[in-house]
């Protein structure tokens, strides 16, 4: 076999799915690879003392896998590769971490949710190509000093969470879908696909990138606000006859805006739903972040529906309505998450004095 141009790997964020990740790279038998991971607090503490301990769905015992982990990316070398595991909204503060790990033929892999911050570089398709989305990189930062020629864009199907510091579960096989923007199967692709390949991941390379995000982003876009609306699993929304139209309605303008985008929606809305049925009591991302007071990924995943939909002409009432309640809920939600917080600080302090 011959071994990887990728030497030097980073995984940025190494929670649920970069940790997953990383910790598949590490325990892999590519031995020329450095496998280093960028987190953060008690994750990270946990990482450096033992490593990840990943739970495969069923496994009877983790895997355990080594790696070199820090805070601060300055620690790093230039790397070959980047996979970043940040959500959309993350990723604008995290872009002087990310610039400080590139050379002049490094590649960024990012596994987002949602509608990416380079969708329209050398599209194709939608007859806006090169058109920058403010509200997912602001002052574009990501476009100047990242790049999105150096991007392949990466759509994730494996539901994962971090279930302790330092430890993931999976709760299925999973897989991970990679592209090129401009739809090439390119050298670079084809060597990522390999290594994660040999590291034990499941990837397929789509020429049509944007098609399989839009694809996802039917069922985010419809159960991740709900979800955190009404504090339901999946199955809790598609017993309630109301909160199932509803989700319908989402994905009918969600298929509208992407087919007016130029993708392909080849699913009726009918066998998505029926497929929506079969997941089980599963709690989406979003409801996880909500339960835990963190910001929630409203833009990438409801935000630019609304936006995208005045772009192509095509009306998102739904949609629209759900991103203002979603918005409310998200800025009382972290108001109440840090005055916890706060009050929880100034405890302490009266009993240390």
């Amino acid at each position: 076999m011959t071994s990887s141009p990728f030497r030097n790997i980073c995984i940025y964020g190494a929670g649920a799915l970069g940790g997953t990740i990383a910790a598949k790279l590490a325990s892999s038998k590519e031995a020329q690879t450095k496998i280093s991971v960028v987190a953060r607090g008690a994750h990270l503490e946990a990482i450096r003392a033992g490593g990840i301990s990943l739970w495969d769905a069923g496994a009877d015992s983790p895997l355990v896998a080594q790696m070199t982990a820090t805070a601060d990316a300055d620690e790093l070398p230039p790397q070959d590769l980047v996979i970043t595991g940040l959500k959309g909204h993350q990723l604008a503060a995290a872009v002087p971490g990310v610039a400080k790990l590139l050379h002049s033929g490094t590649r960024v892999v990012m596994i987002l949710n949602g509608v990416p911050w380079w969708y329209f570089h050398r599209d194709r398709q939608s007859g806006h190509a090169e058109h920058r989305m403010e509200e997912l990189d602001p002052n574009g930062d990501l476009w100047r000093l990242i790049g999105p020629e150096r991007v392949i864009g990466c759509v994730a199907y494996q539901s994962a969470e971090v279930v302790a510091p330092g430890e993931i579960r999976l709760s299925n096989s999973g897989h991970f879908i990679l592209g090129e923007p401009s739809g090439e199967t390119t050298a670079d692709i084809e060597a990522v696909a390999a290594l994660l390949r040999q590291a034990g991941v499941k990837i397929s390379i789509s020429a049509r990138i944007r098609d399989d995000i839009w694809n996802k982003l039917m069922g985010n876009a419809a159960f991740n606000p709900v979800s955190a609306l009404t504090r339901g699993l999946m199955t809790d929304i598609m017993e309630d006859p109301a909160l199932a139209a509803m989700v319908g309605q989402v994905m009918s303008e969600v298929k509208a805006v992407a087919e007016a985008l130029g993708s392909q929606i080849t699913m009726s809305i009918e066998e998505r739903l029926e497929r929506s049925r079969q997941i089980g009591p599963v709690r989406t991302s979003m409801l996880q972040d909500l339960l835990a007071g963190k910001a929630l990924e409203i833009t990438p995943m409801v935000g630019v529906i609304v936006s995208l939909g005045k772009l192509a002409n095509v009306p998102t009432p739904i949609s629209a309505t759900i991103l203002a309640l979603i918005t409310q809920l998200d800025r009382k939600n972290r108001q109440a998450a840090d005055q916890a917080t706060t009050s929880i600080s100034s405890g302490f302090s009266v009993q240390s004095g």
